[in-house]
């Protein structure tokens, strides 16, 4: 009988231990490629409807995938929007956002490299270059 609970207690404890090991092990922004560096954040103060986040990040080089992966990664509420804006590390970037149509200043347009958007409805859309014409 004690042999047996001394099993138990062990495939518990082993089992516990992969559990843990898992969750440690967790892919997340930090693994991306792009040194991905967050500068200024909004949301709206509503709390009953739809949250409305808007991010700047700033980038090294030009990572497509990770820069959609970063946006899977970031906090997303249901019926709510989640957008990123991504500039390159070394050029200007905002350092305030405002909510609304325009989120970031008109100068700092020509240096966004691109816009991921998760709406409502969890659609993703990653525009590159979006204000270059």
């Amino acid at each position: 009988m004690k042999n047996k609970k001394t099993y138990i207690i062990l495939a518990i404890l082993v089992m516990v231990g992969v559990m843990i090991w898992n969750v440690v092990n967790e892919p997340g922004i930090k693994d991306l490629q792009g040194d991905f560096k967050e500068v200024a954040f909004i949301r709206n103060e509503q709390n009953t409807g739809p949250v409305i986040r808007v991010y700047a990040v700033i980038v090294q080089g030009e990572p497509w995938k990770e820069m959609e992966q970063y946006g899977n990664y970031m906090p997303h509420t249901k019926y709510g929007t989640t957008k990123i804006y991504f500039f390159q590390a070394d050029r200007p970037y905002p350092s305030t956002l405002a909510l609304g149509d325009n989120n970031i200043p008109e100068e700092m347009k020509e240096n966004c490299l691109a816009i991921y958007e998760k709406d409502g409805m969890s659609q993703v859309k990653l525009q590159r270059y979006p204000f270059r014409n």
